[in-house]
Formats: C-alpha cells, sequence, structure tokens
C-alpha cells in the first residue's frame, strides 16, 4: 500500500489544496508533498492528525477498499472551454490528476492553441484524431496531422496550435497529469 497517495487521493475528494492541509495539521506544505510522493513516512500521530482533517481514521484508512472503474461514459467527461485560446478540454477520465497519466480529448478551433506549459517532468504523447496542428516546443514549430501521433519530453516550453481551417480533435495523454 502507498500511504502517501491514498492520502493524496483523499486531499483531492475533500477539495483541498497541500497548503489547506498542511495548515489544518499544523505541518509544512512541503511534508505532505513529500509524504504524498512517499519520500518521507508520517509518524503515527502525525498519520492519525492527518487522516482526521482528512474525515476519517485509522481503521477505515487502512481498511477501505476501493472498486477500480474500468468504463468511463459521456457523463462521466469533464468539459472545460477557454473562448478567448478558442480550445476545448474534455478529461475523459475523471479525477485522473490522481494518477499517473491524465488522458484529455483536446478540440482546437481554428487559430485555436493552448496555454504554454512551462517544462516539466514526464512524458507527452498523442494522436491527431481530425484536422492538423503545430506543436510547439521552444523555438521549434513541428506539423501533424490527422492519423498522426506525437510524443516528446516536455522538458523546454511546449503548446499545441490549429494549423489549419477546421477544427482539430487530439488525443492527448500525459504523465505526470499537467492539464
Amino acid at each position: 500500500m502507498h500511504i502517501g497517495d491514498k492520502i493524496k487521493r483523499l486531499r483531492i475528494k475533500n477539495q483541498l489544496t497541500q497548503e489547506e492541509l498542511a495548515n489544518r495539521c499544523e505541518l509544512s506544505k512541503g511534508f505532505i508533498s513529500q509524504v504524498e510522493r512517499d519520500l518521507t513516512s508520517p509518524s503515527i500521530a502525525t498519520l492519525l492528525d492527518i487522516l482526521e482533517c482528512l474525515g476519517t481514521n485509522i481503521k477505515d484508512f487502512f481498511n477501505e477498499t476501493i472498486d477500480e472503474k474500468i468504463i468511463f461514459k459521456n457523463d462521466d467527461v469533464f468539459v472545460r472551454e477557454n473562448t478567448d485560446l478558442k480550445y476545448q478540454i474534455n478529461w475523459l477520465v475523471p479525477n485522473s490528476q490522481k494518477n499517473r497519466m491524465e488522458p484529455i480529448l483536446l478540440i482546437l478551433e481554428p487559430a485555436g492553441y493552448t496555454e504554454i506549459d512551462n517544462p516539466h517532468e514526464g512524458e507527452e504523447f498523442g494522436y491527431i484524431l481530425s484536422g492538423s496542428i503545430y506543436i510547439h516546443l521552444g523555438n521549434e514549430k513541428i506539423k501533424g496531422k490527422k492519423n498522426e501521433s506525437f510524443y516528446f519530453r516536455p522538458n523546454i516550453n511546449h503548446y499545441i496550435s490549429n494549423a489549419g481551417k477546421t477544427a482539430a480533435k487530439i488525443l492527448w495523454v500525459s504523465t505526470p497529469p499537467s492539464f
């Protein structure tokens, strides 16, 4: 069992930031971050405090079974639109930011583009379902079209823009989650 991952899931379920949880427990945000990444282990007393702030107890925390959902339907999708940048993000798996990868369906209208993403750990993969796009990696601009895929390590500023006159749809998977 990964205690840190389970604490993180409970924190997100309770809609708390690491800082909010840390303040409630009289701990530092850095400590909560290290616990969630299993870089350190809390003492029993500290774990009890954290669990109390998350609305559970040690018995339920260790006995809880999680029914893993396998199939996700349209009702599960969370959508966010940015009319200024002309894009729509569809989170295909609810709460996927707690997982190791985060799949989205990105729809870019003509002249649309995503926000610039700063360098981060992990990998980015996408499959272009329709339209054509530019992948901007630093000062480099690479074109991709329908039925092509892309893969890169996001170690420089990056974003995607629509390269055509029709909407582009991209199945995009990021690890770790970054959308």
